[in-house]
Formats: C-alpha cells, structure tokens, sequence
C-alpha cells in the first residue's frame, strides 16, 4: 500500500513539474522581438512622455540583444538618464563607470561625468530631511563628495563643456555642506571634550572651505578648543581673527 501511495506522488510530482515547464516554455518575453530602430523609437517616445520604466525596459532589451549595433553607445547614455529619472542612483551609477570605461575618448564624455555628479548629488538627498524639514549635516557625505568630484573632473576636462556652469554651481552647493558638515564634527568633539579632534577638525574646514559660511563657525570652534586646552594665546588670536572677518 505505502508503495502504491509513493508512486502516486511521484506521478503528481512529476506532472507538476512538466506543467511547470510546458508554462514556461509558453512564456512570452516582456518585450518582442522586433528591430534595433522600432525599439529604439519606441524607447524615445517613452522618454519623451516622462513613462520611464517602459524606457528602460526598451532600452535594456536593446542593450542586450543588439550590444555592437549602431545604437549602442546612444542606448547606454539614455540608459544614465532614465535610471537618474527613475531614482535608480545604483544602476544610474554603475551604468556612467560602464561608459567611462569602455568609452575613454567618447565625445560626450562630459555628459556623462555631469551626470555621474548629478546622481550621487541624488544618492545623498534624505527625504526626511526635505519633508519634515530637519538639518542632517550630520550624516555621511559620502555621495556629496563624489558629487564634488565628478563636477570638478568634468570643469577640469571639460572647461568648455555646455555642463561647465551649472557644474560649478552645484559645487558651491556641495562645498558649503561638505564644510557644515566638518563643523558639526568639530562641535561633536567639543561635546566629547575631544579638544585636539576639535581643534584639527575646525582647522580642516578653515583650509579648505575658506570662502563657505562655514568657516566662521569652524573658527568658532577653534577658539573654544584653544581655550578648553588653556592654550591662551592662540585661543586670543583665534578670537581676533573672528572678530574681524
């Protein structure tokens, strides 16, 4: 009996199985087969009405099924941007060091850096800080320094690019912040009675972000450091130096 009943699991399980595969076998692709340029066009349409998942879908099916056609390099720089659009900062950036990559000399190599900028500008924004209002200088700047550096590599590069002045723009943006938030840990420290952290951290922003708001913050601190540590003088020049800037 116990015999006959595990042969008829096997049949059952068998017949799952080969259902299973027949269905799969059914299945169609998201998108059909069609022709390199129906899938592009239809991608640009796509683009062109802000549907930016159905963008994606086309263009990936492109980059995959034609990767050495004529649309190659377009497919991919259109890929940067639907993946920024759709928020997509992961697959946005591993698509710009893709490009940059396999295309060292590429005409629009500019673009691509703006882009790169543009992104990780968008991996570091915190929604909770744009909806309930919250300063949050306090978190990694990570992202905000690559940003910086992506606009400074394509000013440099590129000083003629038609992306150069917004590029600069966006790092007054990112300078100020990545300066605030040097000072929020220079103030930590002096929380922590770390005074020498605090001190060397403060000096940091007054190097490298001496045209930012920040810096008379960050002289601020100082001087509180110099005057926690009893180093008096230098806590004096601190302060006259504040006084009159």
């Amino acid at each position: 009996m116990m015999r006959v009943y595990k042969q008829t699991i096997s049949v059952i399980l068998l017949g799952l199985m080969l259902g299973a595969c027949s269905s799969n076998s059914k299945e169609k692709p998201k998108i059909p087969d069609k022709p390199a340029s129906e899938l592009y066009a239809e991608a640009q349409t796509a683009i062109n009405n802000g549907a930016f998942t159905d963008a994606v879908e086309n263009l990936e099916a492109l980059d995959t099924r034609y990767p050495f056609g004529p649309y190659s390099n377009q497919v991919q720089l259109d890929l940067i941007y639907v993946y920024y659009k759709r928020s997509d900062t992961a697959m946005a950036l591993a698509s710009t060091d893709r490009f940059i990559r396999n295309n060292p000399t590429h005409s629009e190599l500019d673009y691509v850096y703006y882009m790169r900028g543009l992104t990780n500008m968008a991996a570091d924004y915190n929604l909770f800080q744009s909806v309930v209002g919250i300063d949050r200088f306090d978190r990694d700047p990570s992202f905000s320094r690559q940003a910086f550096n992506d606009f400074k590599t394509l000013i440099n590069r590129y000083p003629h690019s038609d992306y150069a002045a917004d590029a600069k723009q966006r790092m007054v943006h990112l300078k100020d912040n990545l300066a605030r938030y040097e000072v929020s840990v220079a103030r930590y420290y002096i929380k922590r009675e770390a005074y020498i952290g605090a001190v060397n951290r403060a000096r940091y922003v007054i190097e490298n972000f001496s045209d930012t708001p920040s810096a008379r913050d960050a002289l601020k601190v100082m001087e509180d450091g110099y005057k926690a540590l009893g180093i008096t003088d230098k806590a004096e020049q601190t302060a006259l130096i504040l006084s009159v800037n």
